[in-house]
Order: structure tokens, then C-alpha cells, then sequence
């Protein structure tokens, strides 16, 4: 089976992006799984689905596979790249678009300056809504990973995350933590985890070991998480800057019930077709 596909990254957050509007194909796991394989496939962090609403008044709908074959909720550099996508390819001519996600709908914009604000929704601190095992919900709570104790703050961007504060992200122990963190217990459906260094008040720099996929080199959501857990933590104040391997983005957020703004680039890199192997 050949599949056609388009290369694409934010900050270095890379994608295969699949138009499933005109060929007909959303890859099983194992499928996903060589799709995203850096040697034997295309290579990438994430697989994103281009598909038609299954609701009107939607403009698309929009699926996320991670490296290792699971799909997901949400991500948010590849909700940019999805917009630049979908204009690129000429499917829509609009400036914003409505688009379903596992997570809810998200309203992202193609800006004149050709980088892509995406409305990420409003972030979710209830336990059972991120989810997170605890009977508390404080804004600061204590993780326990072995000896260590970690003070960390949980929320949802449409998929969970953990936030803590480090004195320096660039030795801040994200390869030995970060899988810790994903697969811990009190995560029933896993976490992303942020390691975020408080520059000033409008900015942070940020690494992030994400869930099915490991470090990257940016994480969309994870940036819009640690803003808000910034915040609500009394660290930072709105628009904040975050800086991250891959480069900068713009995160805004007016408070609780409000929806998070993320602005940032989106980058094609190039077009191809794949030959998947019959036994996938």
C-alpha cells in the first residue's frame, strides 16, 4: 500500500501528516508505529490525520497518533502544522477554522504573518478531569518517585501534564524522571511531564518528556501547561514567552474559565509517498 504524506514540524516537534480526505487510510498501530520509525520509516514524534467534521459547523477533524501507535487527544505544535497544512494543500481558504479533537473542538489561525494562533480551550485542574489519582486540589501537590519528592502541579491541556519547577532545565534530570513520570500510577491514562525554569515573569525556558514519544524538542501543549501552572502558582504573568530546543512561542492566558492562546510557527519540510509493508 503506497501512502502519501507530508513532513512537517513545529520548533522541531516533527510530523507525518496524512490526508485522510482524499485517500482513503488511518494507520493501525503498527502502521503508526513504522510511519514514525526514524530508520525504517519516515521518522517523526507525531502522526497527524486530516479528516472530514463528523458535525456541521466543523471544519475538520483532526487525529493524533504518537510514535508508539497509541492515539491521543491533543498537541499542540501539531495543531499548527495541521493549519498550515489544510491552506497549503487547498482544502480550506479560511483564516480560522473549527476543528474536532478527541480533547473537544479547538479554534486555530492561519495570522498575516504566516505563524498560527491556536485557541487551545480552557485548562482543566479538577483530579478526575486531568485524570489524576488525589483527594486534593491544590495547586501544588507532592509526588513521590521512589526517595525523591517532587512538588508538581497537574492539569489538562486535553491531555494530562505535570509541571515542576527546576533551577536550570538545562541539567534538570528529564531522561531519568521524565519516563517516571509518565508511567506513574497516579496518572491512569499517563502524564507528560514539564521541567520548567522561571526566567522572569514573562518568560520560561522548558523541556518536556512527552507521553508515547519522549523528550522532544518542543511540546505545544506542555508549553501552554507550564504557563498556566506558572500562573496559577504565582510565577509568571501573561503573554509569557517559552523557550524550548526547537525555538519560542507565545503563550496567553487571562485565568481559570479562560481559554489558552498559543502562537508560534509552522514549517513544511517536504512531500513524499511511503510503500507500507503488506504485513502491517
Amino acid at each position: 500500500m503506497k501512502i502519501k504524506f507530508t513532513k512537517m514540524h513545529g520548533l522541531g516537534n516533527d510530523f507525518v501528516v496524512l490526508d485522510a480526505i482524499h485517500q482513503s487510510f488511518v494507520p493501525n498501530a503498527a502502521q503508526a508505529r513504522y510511519l514514525a520509525d526514524r530508520h525504517f520509516g519516515v521518522g517523526c514524534d507525531q502522526i497527524l490525520i486530516v479528516e472530514e467534521p463528523s458535525q456541521a459547523g466543523n471544519d475538520f477533524r483532526y487525529r493524533i497518533f504518537n510514535a508508539d501507535g497509541g492515539e491521543v487527544e491533543q498537541c499542540g505544535n501539531g495543531a499548527r502544522c495541521f493549519v498550515r497544512f489544510v491552506h497549503d494543500h487547498g482544502l480550506t481558504d479560511k483564516p480560522e477554522i473549527r476543528v474536532e479533537t478527541r480533547a473537544g473542538i479547538i479554534v486555530p489561525r492561519l495570522e498575516a504573518s504566516g505563524e498560527v494562533t491556536v485557541d487551545m480551550g480552557a485548562p482543566r485542574f479538577a483530579p478526575a478531569e486531568i485524570p489524576f489519582a488525589s483527594d486534593s486540589d491544590a495547586v501544588v501537590q507532592p509526588l513521590q518517585i521512589g526517595d525523591a519528592t517532587f512538588d508538581i502541579t497537574a492539569v489538562s491541556m486535553g491531555n494530562p501534564h505535570v509541571v515542576q519547577v527546576v533551577a536550570d532545565v538545562a541539567t534538570a534530570p528529564v531522561e531519568k524522571y521524565g519516563p517516571l513520570i509518565e508511567s506513574h500510577p497516579r496518572f491512569p491514562q499517563r502524564a507528560n511531564a514539564g521541567f520548567m525554569q522561571v526566567v522572569d515573569r514573562h518568560a520560561i525556558r522548558l523541556r518536556v518528556f512527552e507521553r508515547g514519544a519522549g523528550e522532544t524538542l518542543a511540546c505545544g501543549t506542555g508549553a501552554c501547561a507550564a504557563v498556566v501552572a506558572g500562573i496559577r502558582r504565582g510565577l509568571l504573568d501573561t503573554p509569557v514567552r517559552v523557550a524550548t530546543h526547537g525555538g519560542e512561542l507565545v503563550i496567553a492566558w487571562a485565568g481559570m474559565t479562560a481559554p489558552v492562546l498559543m502562537t508560534g510557527p509552522a514549517v513544511r519540510v517536504f512531500e513524499g509517498e511511503i510503500e507500507l509493508p503488506s504485513q502491517l
